[in-house]
């Protein structure tokens, strides 16, 4: 099944979240959390090794702001690697792809580029504007 999922392009000429769909953005959401969390064991792996302590205080400045950076970096992985598992989860009980504020289906489009949306680009806008007059207030 995993070369099929490859090798697959959902369209819009088929129903939309039929089994062959739900298989390719699970493979797709699989991948990308396994991507994260390899990036996560090398980012581990090299504090780890970088402990050594700079004698001069700006490459000590430097190192630590590095690690500081790496370290939020991971951190907003971390919450990535959490709205994956929801999608998962989403897939599962058959939810997937479908806006959370309306029911509509997202579009296969936003879900390529953002598999882990929950909104349809309509209602993310209107999210977006509300968050912009709240903000402004």
């Amino acid at each position: 099944m995993a070369s099929t999922v490859k090798e697959y392009r959902p369209s819009d000429d088929e129903p939309f979240m039929n089994e062959r769909q739900q298989e390719y953005f699970r493979q797709k959401l699989l991948a990308w959390k396994e991507e994260i969390l390899e990036e996560s064991r090398s980012t581990i792996a090299s504090l780890q090794q970088d402990t050594v302590a700079e004698a001069d205080l700006a490459d000590r400045a430097t190192s630590e702001t590095d690690r500081a950076l790496e370290l939020r970096t991971r951190d907003r992985q971390r919450k990535l690697i959490a709205k994956i598992d929801a999608a998962l989860r989403r897939i599962e009980d058959g939810s997937y792809g479908y806006c959370e504020e309306t029911g509509e289906p997202i579009g296969l489009s936003r879900l390529e580029a953002r598999p882990i949306a929950t909104l349809s680009l309509e209602a993310q806008e209107r999210h977006e504007r509300r968050e912009r007059v709240h903000r402004d207030d």
